[in-house]
């Protein structure tokens, strides 16, 4: 209620900015007031609401403060299944910003909701809107297709677009359209994408080699994968880290941590630096396939490096050694994820904490169970009912 009287206090004073100057163009506290626009969005369940304090926010799209609280909006009420109220949302936002870069980021967040049609349709009538189309809204569609996974309508309009609005392709339409080709199962085809950017002069990216790469490795085309790294060096590119990452995250999700590990031991070998993403795909893999103890080693390795996990990392490694029921090496990880600000999920957390309480460590449950009510007041329930499980204090037989 705290927050919502702020974002309520500071709409006011820019209602009252706009009615006592007809020459400001920007309120005084504008990104104070976007920023508690945000953050009561974060709370909001109400899709009235939602769209109450869009309006009053007042957001421009030149302003990427406001276009994050603009997808926030669209995000929350795609939670709600509101479709319809995401629509109007979007129309009448497009009636107060008409631009083409506001269209494309609209074209965009029809896709994040799914509203795939919608998001066509929006291209199809930019002229009527009198907002002229180009390369960089039809990328913003084909992009769109992507987030919606609509692969066949995305290579529709990769074949028929261009040439029905007479426009060109460049890297980015290609690159989108590879990995919307290559996620759905036709990396294939990728071969005649290149040879077709080659025609046209477009040259690829490693972004580009990294989608077509990663498409061959999901089909376990390992043939075609030589071929990719053979045609990068016609382009003077070298690998490069990230395609090392990628090849590594692939051949641990198929279960040839062999060559996973051979690879990362290429890269040393080589002079190359591994980065905090090459040893989360490489842990990930050890505890898929059990060796929890490698798996702890290369974290430490990692820190020792001085690089920082991320976040996917570290719940990785509390999740599987919580299964394994290595309940003292998760909570030195987990009290490592949590001094960055991150916390495994509920499941994870619960596993946790009773692991601890059977091996004994029950100052560490109840510290872990006051942290998790400290952070998530909304879920205190939840952990007061696994408290409610730990022994009392005074059950605890004294020592001898």
């Amino acid at each position: 209620m705290a927050l919502r009287r702020r974002f309520q206090s500071l709409t006011l004073q820019h209602r009252r900015s706009f009615s006592s100057s007809s020459t400001t163009t920007t309120p005084r506290g504008g990104k104070e007031q976007t920023r508690a626009a945000l953050a009561a969005l974060r709370l909001e369940a109400d899709p009235d609401r939602i769209l109450d304090i869009w309006r009053s926010a007042a957001l421009t799209p030149e302003s990427h403060l406001d276009r994050i609280v603009f997808s926030k909006a669209i995000s929350k009420l795609k939670e709600l299944n509101r479709h319809a109220s995401i629509r109007a949302f979007i129309r009448d936002s497009m009636d107060a910003n008409r631009s083409e870069r506001y269209a494309a980021h609209c074209i965009i967040s029809y896709g994040k909701s799914g509203l795939i049609s919608d998001a066509v349709d929006l291209f199809d009538k930019m002229p009527d809107l009198g907002i002229e189309r180009n390369i960089k809204t039809l990328n913003s569609l084909l992009f769109s297709c992507l987030l919606g996974r609509e692969y066949s309508l995305m290579r529709r309009i990769f074949f028929e677009f261009p040439r029905k609005y007479g426009l060109e392709p460049n890297l980015e339409t290609y690159n989108a359209v590879l990995k919307g080709i290559c996620s759905s199962g036709g990396a294939r085809e990728s071969h005649s994408i290149l040879a077709e950017m080659e025609r046209k002069g477009v040259k690829p990216s490693k972004q580009t080699f990294a989608s077509v790469i990663e498409g061959l490795y999901s089909e376990e085309n390992f043939d075609d994968v030589g071929k990719m790294l053979h045609l990068m060096k016609r382009y003077d590119m070298s690998p490069g880290i990230g395609i090392y990452n990628v090849r590594i995250q692939c051949l641990c999700k198929l279960g040839r941590l062999a060559e996973a590990k051979a690879l990362f031991d290429g890269i040393l070998s080589n002079g190359m630096k591994p980065n905090c993403r090459t040893y989360g795909h490489l842990i990930y893999g050890f505890c898929r396939q059990g060796e929890l103890d490698a798996a702890k080693d290369l974290y430490d390795e990692m820190v020792g490096k001085g690089l920082k996990a991320e976040a996917e990392c570290f719940f990785t490694l509390v999740h599987f050694l919580c299964q394994g029921k290595d309940f003292e090496g998760a909570l030195r990880i987990c009290d490592d994820c949590i001094s960055n600000g991150w916390f495994p999920n509920v499941t994870t957390m619960s596993t946790l904490v009773r692991g601890l309480n059977s091996t004994n460590k029950l100052d560490e449950a109840r510290r872990i169970i006051r942290l998790l009510k400290k952070r998530f007041r909304r879920n205190a329930a939840i952990w007061e009912q696994i408290e409610m499980e730990l022994p009392k204090e005074t059950d605890i037989s004294p020592t001898a």
